[in-house]
């Protein structure tokens, strides 16, 4: 796998995928406001060893959830993965995850990690604790509940 930031071919397709209930609440809208989002903030693209666009991560403020229950505090990085559908739910999320955190540390190095997911992902969740990530708070915007998880130990 490698890593490529986010161009607007990129950003169009992630926009376009569509996940099955229940998560399709993870489901975009393409816009051109989506792209330009995805073009300005730390998008990157994941690839196979074929050059195929597998997932994407995002890091920093695009990695929150905007809201105003939780505050987001500074010791750590946010990290926001999502996975092409296809590739969901067929034991792809270990090797994904672990790829996206080894560059992660590469990049920026021994910083405390966060990921913040919908309450109902429990896909997600126990695939975060495999990798030591605990969940640290609950907060609800709109109709959904989020869990943040911090990952303290260093991999």
């Amino acid at each position: 796998m490698y890593i490529d930031r986010i161009n607007t071919l990129m950003a169009a397709d992630i926009l376009s995928w569509k996940y099955d209930e229940p998560y399709d609440f993870y489901n975009n809208e393409y816009s051109p406001e989506a792209v330009s989002e995805m073009l300005e903030d730390s998008y990157f693209g994941v690839f196979d060893t074929e050059k195929r666009l597998v997932g994407f991560f995002c890091l920093g403020l695009a990695a929150q959830v905007p809201n105003d229950k939780y505050a987001y505090s500074k010791q750590y990085i946010d990290i926001g993965i999502g996975m092409r559908p296809e590739h969901t739910g067929q034991g792809n999320g270990f090797s994904f995850l672990a790829f996206v955190l080894s560059y992660v540390s590469k990049t920026y190095g021994n910083i405390p990690k966060r990921l913040t997911v919908a309450k109902f992902n429990l896909r997600a969740i126990r695939l975060y604790e495999k990798f030591s990530f605990r969940q640290e708070n609950e907060f609800v915007k709109g109709s959904t509940e989020f869990v943040t998880m911090i990952q303290n130990d260093i991999h």
